[in-house]
């Protein structure tokens, strides 16, 4: 649901960072800070114990995604985070101040988008000393800044500000730290006139564009309850294209059980979604760069083929000058013979600093040089045709893909270098339907093909494919199935390839026992034998 949305629609604004700190103040005042882990250059996870439990503290910085929750396990694999064995060196600089520190208070400016962690903790002379950790959610401009609560001097940023990109507030190391420049902004709670909805995130604090789009229409008494965060109610839209912390303002909503819920689970579903999005496009990226390389290597190699297809001229004009040894001279540049294959007169060039015999061996070793190119040559291009066929199937298993866990399989795939680093949890099965009592599995991607042939199946249970397409391994566990089910299984094999759109299919079946797997061929290739054929229309 909601799969048409490359982006959120609502921004992390003051008041939900209010209703969230709100929310979690009792277990951050206190809280010690176990681990800190820095993803990217825009995440970080902050490992936090208090009363009793451990909780991860995911902050995030990007533009497009920036917000702050409590991780749900369920939501951390969402993520796909993965923590780098060399940490940047902000978080080498953070683990050196804040690793085992104590979290004293929490903080937000009046009307800020910044979340301030004072903490406790004591330097290299075991002196006590008070720095503050300001967590930034502002959009382009957000950051993570740690710098002495004492001296206002920022240690260090998550990435720094110039005087190019910002004249009013520039950020970096040995800089003192400053707030971003007041906005000319009311209160909403001291005002008592009328409410202009077009101007009211213009005039007054809290209000964020999103959430006036969501107000409009509620009376000033109603506006301030809001801000003073009255019956908070936080709820997701179904279609996840929006949230607010107060259901009433929102029909056909899903309820939350808290603000982080909310936010956890809201940005979630769009990180998993530009991540899907992200690695789609990589994968489709390598896959045809590989097949434009190839395609042209064909082309070479054709050409290449093309060309030797004439080496028996090399052999027919050795055949010649020996032929005509008889009457001819030595150590000419030229000779004119007939030739009694193609009933004419041919002149044939030769080496003059060589005898009749050496210049036939030349023409011998040619031919010969040709026939052993072909052969090679014949070799590679068939090779070539198989990975252009395999990289199609490929190309398939990609762009049919609905989930990230598919296509990390295809990653591992197309790049076992990067295999060993991706932390995959486990594979994913192929998928599993039941068709008249008997099972059917469906390869989604080549690993999974290949799963089929080489676990799952049995001599006697049936494969399915389509003809002369790219598309999934369907295998039937039945070992004498009816011309229904049989029928049955070949519409899946269609519809779980690339010609699922087309009127008419072919779709060849055989038994597992005829099967094979070439030497060294890639994932999911198999030949075939004794098989028949279905049209399915």
């Amino acid at each position: 649901m909601g799969l048409w949305y490359d982006s959120p629609v609502i921004t992390f604004d003051s008041l939900t960072l209010k209703a969230w700190i709100e929310e979690n103040r009792e277990f951050l005042t206190g809280a010690r800070i176990q681990k800190i882990q820095q993803p990217t250059r825009k995440d970080f996870v902050l490992t936090l114990r208090s009363k009793g439990e451990s909780k991860k503290l995911y902050i995030n910085i990007n533009p497009q995604f920036h917000h702050i929750c409590f991780m749900s396990k369920e939501n951390e694999e969402k993520r796909l985070i993965e923590i780098p064995q060399k940490p940047p060196m902000f978080c080498m600089l953070l683990r050196k101040y804040l690793e085992n520190a104590l979290i004293s208070r929490v903080n937000q400016p009046p009307y800020e988008r910044i979340l301030e962690f004072y903490i406790e903790t004591y330097n290299e002379l075991s002196e006590k000393i008070y720095l503050c950790l300001a967590v930034e959610l502002m959009g382009k401009h957000s950051n993570v800044v740690l710098y002495n609560d004492d001296t206002n001097i920022i240690l260090g940023c998550a990435h720094n500000v110039g005087a190019e990109k910002s004249r009013e507030r520039e950020m970096a190391g040995t800089l003192p730290y400053i707030y971003p420049p007041k906005q000319n902004k009311s209160d909403i709670l001291t005002y008592n006139g009328e409410i202009d909805f077009q101007t009211l995130d213009k005039n007054f604090y809290w209000f964020s564009k999103s959430f006036v789009s969501q107000t409009k229409g509620c009376s000033l008494e109603q506006l301030k309850d809001f801000v003073r965060l009255k019956n908070l109610s936080p709820v997701i839209g179904e279609d996840f294209k929006v949230y607010t912390l107060f259901s009433t303002l929102l029909q056909n909503s899903v309820k939350q059980n808290s603000v982080n819920e909310m936010l956890d689970n809201y940005y979630t579903f769009y990180q998993a979604k530009d991540r899907f999005k992200n690695l789609n496009l990589h994968l489709m990226t390598v896959v045809n760069s590989r097949l434009k390389k190839l395609e042209n290597s064909i082309e070479k190699m054709t050409s290449q083929l093309q060309d030797i297809e004439n080496s028996d001229k090399y052999r027919l004009r050795g055949d010649l000058i020996m032929a005509n040894l008889y009457n001819l001279k030595d150590f000419v540049s030229e000779v004119a013979v007939f030739d009694y294959e193609n009933n004419m007169d041919v002149a044939i060039t030769l080496d003059p600093s060589k005898t009749l015999k050496e210049n036939a061996n030349h023409f011998y070793k040619l031919y010969n040089k040709s026939k052993t190119k072909k052969s090679k040559l014949s070799e590679l291009l068939a090779e070539a045709e198989m990975s252009v066929k395999y990289l199609k199937e490929v190309v398939y298993t990609i762009e049919s893909s609905t989930d990230i866990s598919n296509l990390l399989e295809i990653s591992t795939e197309l790049e076992p270098e990067k295999a060993a680093k991706e932390k995959l949890k486990k594979a994913v099965e192929p998928e599993e339907v039941t068709i008249d009592g008997f099972k059917v599995y469906i390869g989604k991607n080549n690993r999974q093909n290949d799963y089929i042939v080489s676990k799952l199946a049995k001599d006697e249970d049936y494969w399915f494919h389509t003809k002369d397409c790219p598309g999934s391994h369907v295998l039937l566990k039945c070992p004498a199935p009816s011309d229904e089910l049989i029928y049955e299984c070949a519409k899946i094999a269609k519809e779980y390839s690339s010609g699922s759109n087309s009127s008419k299919v072919g779709v060849v079946y055989t038994k597992r026992k005829y099967l094979r797997k070439p030497p060294a061929a890639n994932l999911g290739f198999v030949t075939y034998r004794n098989e028949k054929e279905i049209l399915v229309s």
